[in-house]
């Protein structure tokens, strides 16, 4: 078997799972997120091509695993990455100065001690 077949179904399985996460989520789409789960699958495809010749499973089963371990390995890296603070790595997430925004405290209304009846006047 080709070791370039392996390497792409470790690939799809990883971006199978990065589709399926966006579809789930209802946001727009995030090129940086998608773009970190793209780089994950390469490297689990790397990996399962790397190490898939020191297995002696028939053709189907090697590809079924390299599929499930990309999409593991998206998931796990994806996981790995939100605990640390960077949901989307190996990319930063750091904005710029001008998109910056300091957390304000929303004021109470103000009671101005009359009474407007709906659809009517105060009397």
């Amino acid at each position: 078997m080709n070791v370039w077949i392996v390497a792409l179904a470790a690939f799809g399985g990883g971006i199978v799972v990065a589709l399926l996460g966006y579809f789930d989520s209802k946001e727009h789409f995030d090129r940086r997120k998608f773009g970190a789960s793209v780089i994950r699958s390469l490297i689990a495809g790397v990996i399962w091509a790397a190490t898939y010749s020191m297995s002696d499973l028939p053709r189907e089963k090697i590809l079924l695993y390299a599929f499930l371990g990309g999409a593991g390995f998206d998931v796990l890296g994806n996981k790995i990455a939100s605990q640390l603070g960077n949901g989307s790595f190996p990319f930063t997430t750091t904005k710029p100065k001008d998109q910056i925004t300091t957390p304000t405290t929303p004021t109470p209304p103000t009671d101005t001690g009359s009474y407007t009846p709906p659809g009517g006047s105060a009397a």
